[in-house]
């Protein structure tokens, strides 16, 4: 077995699945991205050209830095912060499991939730929404949360997915947390160090890897971020994501050339975060 290709035997239901459904459709997508709206014209790199030229392009990827910056530093610092608030008391298990709740909601869940959150009625009119309906009561005039562009409605679609993924930072950081030996904090506390000194100095570098593989994971979601946005604005208000627009083109549209080329600038913006992440997990299981 060693000598021949018995192994091969084994491999081959999982080669043949992964060839069918990753290796071929990806292989297809870029070469479908050369070619025109209807896949029958060669166009060389006009696709692409046009990805990064075209205003709604322009836009989407404007708005996908903001989630990746905004995103990315709330749910991993607030997940941090969490994950060691929460380890000290009494009912960690109960708050943990209600911060952590919203991850069993689906994306699209969660979107039809806060798009009644920031329902708007004109001035004067009854606000049935909960945040202008707060406003309301406060003396304020309502707020178009998911129309006002382009700051307001783009950090409130943000915030909808701060809501969810939170949990999640924090469940990974505190599983982190709880492998630190009591030991070292004790030992810095008796040395003198205030609670912010030992969070710098001795819980942050013990938790820097699992740091680097949730933000990797969190910058790998908003690159492919579609539901919350879709489900709520469907891109209106300047309020577009890259992956948002390549559903369009492909379906809406049918331009199948420039729905292809965004779908491999997506692929190839991904493939960083996910080789950081093998790295960092091939360095700990080096370790271990």
């Amino acid at each position: 077995m060693r000598r021949g290709w018995g192994h091969w035997l084994y491999l081959a239901p999982a080669l043949l699945a992964l060839g069918v459904f990753l290796v071929y459709p990806t292989i297809h997508t870029i070469i479908i991205s050369f070619f025109g709206p209807r896949s029958n014209e060669f166009v060389g790199l006009a696709n692409y050209q046009r990805a990064f030229t075209a205003k709604p392009m322009l836009i989407a990827f404007r708005n996908n830095a903001i989630w990746l910056v905004v995103f990315t530093a709330v749910t991993v610092s607030v997940g941090l912060l969490l994950a060691v608030l929460l380890d000290r008391v009494r009912y960690e298990a109960i708050a943990k499991s209600i911060i952590f709740l919203p991850m069993a909601i689906s994306f699209v869940g969660a979107g039809v939730i806060w798009k009644f959150v920031y329902t708007y009625r004109p001035a004067g009119t009854p606000q049935i929404g909960f945040l202008n309906g707060l406003v309301n009561a406060l003396g304020f005039q309502p707020v178009g949360w998911l129309i006002e562009r382009p700051w307001i409605n783009n950090l409130a679609l943000i915030t909808v997915g701060i809501w969810v993924w939170t949990g999640f930072c924090m469940v990974i950081l505190s599983a982190a947390y709880k492998g630190i030996p009591k030991e070292m904090l004790e030992a810095a506390r008796i040395d003198g160090a205030n609670e912010w000194q030992v969070f710098r100095y001795v819980t942050i570098p013990f938790l820097k890897s699992t740091i680097a593989v949730v933000t990797t994971t969190m910058i790998v979601f908003v690159l492919k971020v579609f539901d919350i946005v879709y489900v709520m604005t469907n891109g209106a208000y300047d309020t577009e994501v890259v992956a948002n627009r390549m559903i369009k083109e492909m379906f809406l549209f049918r331009n199948y050339g420039l729905a292809s080329a965004i779908a491999v600038i997506l692929f190839l913006a991904i493939i960083p975060a996910v080789v950081v992440n093998i790295r960092r997990f091939r360095a700990q299981e080096a370790v271990r």
